[in-house]
Formats: structure tokens, sequence, C-alpha cells
């Protein structure tokens, strides 16, 4: 199957924090450790990749940031093979933040790509609920780790 058009995850929450909070929670591992990945090598920042691991699935990627705007926009580079992640943060009223996500650049048949659009997805969409819940209320929903539960198959 041939795409017209490369295959883009893209999902968004409005956050009840102050976007300096919301971006703080993606980049310092500290916090983001609360809704997403379980262990970081160090913060997201530009110049110095990172490795994230979920120790629950024995599995971690490299993460490399490639463009760093604080309070407005990160762009990194993750997996393997590498797709390109882009993090949007938007200053709301009321001291609020509309978080948006991108990934992009999936690689294989255009079958294979436009599962993993939707698997990145659901994904995102799980971190982006896990850091609301964490962000408003201080909830660790265990979302991600709860995504693929030991004894049922994919």
């Amino acid at each position: 199957m041939e795409l017209k058009q490369a295959p883009t995850a893209e999902t968004a929450m409005l956050i009840r924090r102050p976007v300096a909070d919301v971006f703080e929670a993606i980049v310092d591992p500290g916090v983001t450790t609360k809704f997403w990945f379980t262990h970081s090598t160090g913060r997201l920042d530009g110049g110095k990749p990172v490795e994230w691991e979920w120790r629950m699935y024995g599995v971690s990627t490299k993460v490399e940031v490639s463009e760093m705007f604080p309070n407005e926009r990160i762009v990194m580079q993750w997996s393997d093979p590498p797709t390109t992640v882009v993090w949007t943060f938007t200053k709301m009223p009321g001291d609020t933040t509309f978080l948006e996500v991108r990934n992009f650049g999936f690689a294989g048949s255009g079958d294979e790509q436009v599962n993993q659009a939707v698997e990145s997805t659901g994904g995102f969409s799980l971190v982006l609920a896990g850091a609301k819940a964490w962000l408003e209320q201080g909830l660790t929903l265990g979302l991600i780790g709860d995504r693929h539960p030991k004894g049922i198959s994919a």
C-alpha cells in the first residue's frame, strides 16, 4: 500500500496548570516518571541525548532534542528507527496550557506506518491524560503500566 500522505500521530489536552509547570513536567524526569516512563538518564535538553526506560516492559529508547524553545515547543527524535515528536505548549487563559503532541516519520510499509501512527496516538493520549491527572490532582494513575498487563497478548 502506497500512502499519499505520511501518517502522523496527533493528540492534545488542556491541562489546568501554568505553561511553565507543564513544560517542566515533560523535561524533568523527576516529574515525568509520575505519569510516563520509569527511569531516565537526565533532563531533556538540547545537545545531550538521554535514555528513557519503561522497566515494567523491559524496554528503553534514546531521546535526542533537536529544538527547544522553553514553555513553547520541544522537537525530539526517539525510537528505532527514529521518529520525530513535536510538543507544542500554548498558554491559555486562567493559567492553563493546551499541550499538543505530533509524532511522525514512521518507517516500513504503508500499513506498518499507519499501525505505528495509531499506536503512537493511543500512547501519547495516555501520556497526556496521566500528565493532566498528576499536574491537576497529584494522582498517579499508572496508565502506561496498565496498558499492556501481563497475561494479555497484544
